[in-house]
């Protein structure tokens, strides 16, 4: 009879840090696996897993190291467990801007993500009179850790009140300072649409409309204060003919456009609310035979993808939509992991013009 020999796997070995580490070669590697390989303490690793600032660049540099070549990954349950926390941040929105969400959301995830949170995305209606007690529902059901509040949800003083009794940190991303500056990360709208007024005003129009957003949002409200006021430093007028109210997308710049062209005289310039708005004056204005910028100047607002695909392309306001995104979710991570420092200042984002095919100076 012939003794069969059966061989045991080897252990897989590692040289981090100058010494020979044996760790299982099968099954899931654990916390304590990473911290005997790289020849530190559990609560070590733990403090890189958790980005704290607490653990020496080096170190920091090594122990990531091991984790990426033996593929470990954080258990989430357990993370959350360990810490009180689950590691999950709201985005909770009521826009019809499809784009300026995206963006937010990516500038959001990839901040989140790279320190081990993920997103919880909740479109709602404002409007409803469920809209308190459903995102109160939200955030005790998921237990998150903060909320991202996009504009116009986030001009909801009632919301921030609700959030503050649930002890949810949160962020508002804003056009005016309606919260203490730690909250907030704000768009300069009025000061944005000043400069599209001094663009228009330098290329010599002088009828010039605006499409503004639902007047119920603020940042509607700032952007047609910052270009009436723009204009009045210039001489120039808005008259109220030339003011029509939008929705933020292609449907209603159809519409207002059909109102401001049958106008007479009608604008030789039209200030959009942004660029779904302007995609719809694009279109009135092909079918009344006017030509851009010939005949009419458009200009946008946000400078989405769209922008640049329309022809002749869009002149339009670039907001940094996600580095907005980007920055509240730094600050909702900040504040969940209770990090020590001065009081932080409101996050300021700067839009800028960018000058395309679709302004000129005036024909008429």
């Amino acid at each position: 009879m012939v003794k069969k020999t059966v061989l045991k796997p080897r252990a897989a070995r590692s040289t981090a840090g100058g010494a020979d580490v044996a760790v299982p070669s099968t099954g899931k590697h654990t916390i304590n696996d990473i911290a005997r390989l790289a020849n530190v303490s559990k609560k070590t690793v733990s403090r890189v897993i958790n980005q704290s600032p607490f653990v020496r660049e080096e170190t920091r540099a090594r122990i990531s190291e091991i984790m990426r070549r033996v593929g470990y990954t954080p258990d989430p349950q357990a993370r959350g467990l360990a810490f009180r926390r689950s590691f999950l941040m709201g985005l909770v929105y009521d826009n019809p801007n499809a784009q300026y969400v995206i963006n937010i959301q990516e500038g959001a995830l990839g901040a989140l993500r790279r320190n081990g949170y993920e997103l919880v995305v909740h479109p709602c209606d404002r409007t409803s009179e469920d809209f308190l007690p459903e995102i109160e529902q939200l955030v005790t059901r998921q237990k998150l850790d903060g909320v991202i509040l996009l504009p116009p949800v986030s001009e909801n003083d009632e919301l921030a009140a609700l959030l503050k009794r649930l002890k949810c940190h949160y962020v508002r991303v804003i056009s005016v300072p309606l919260d203490e500056p730690e909250n907030l990360v704000l768009s300069m709208d009025r000061q944005s649409a000043a400069q599209v007024a001094e663009h228009l005003a330098r290329l010599g129009h002088t009828r010039i409309a605006m499409i503004v957003g639902p007047s119920t949002y603020r940042s509607s409200q700032e952007r047609l204060i910052g270009f009436s006021n723009a204009l009045g430093d210039r001489g120039l007028t808005l008259p109220p003919e030339f003011v029509v109210e939008g929705a933020y997308n292609f449907e209603s710049g159809v519409a207002c456009a059909e109102l401001l062209l049958s106008r007479s005289p009608r604008p030789t310039a039209i200030f959009a609310g942004n660029d779904e708005t302007a995609a719809g004056v694009y279109r009135t204005a092909y079918l009344r035979g006017l030509k851009i910028p010939d005949d009419l100047t458009v200009v946008g607002f946000d400078d989405s993808p769209l922008a640049s695909r329309l022809c002749p392309s869009l002149t339009t306001m670039r907001q940094p939509i996600r580095d907005m995104g980007r920055l509240a979710a730094e600050r909702l991570m900040a504040k969940a992991a209770k990090v020590q420092g001065p009081p932080l200042s409101a996050s300021t984002v700067f839009p800028h013009l960018v000058v395309r095919e679709s302004s000129g100076p005036p024909r008429i």
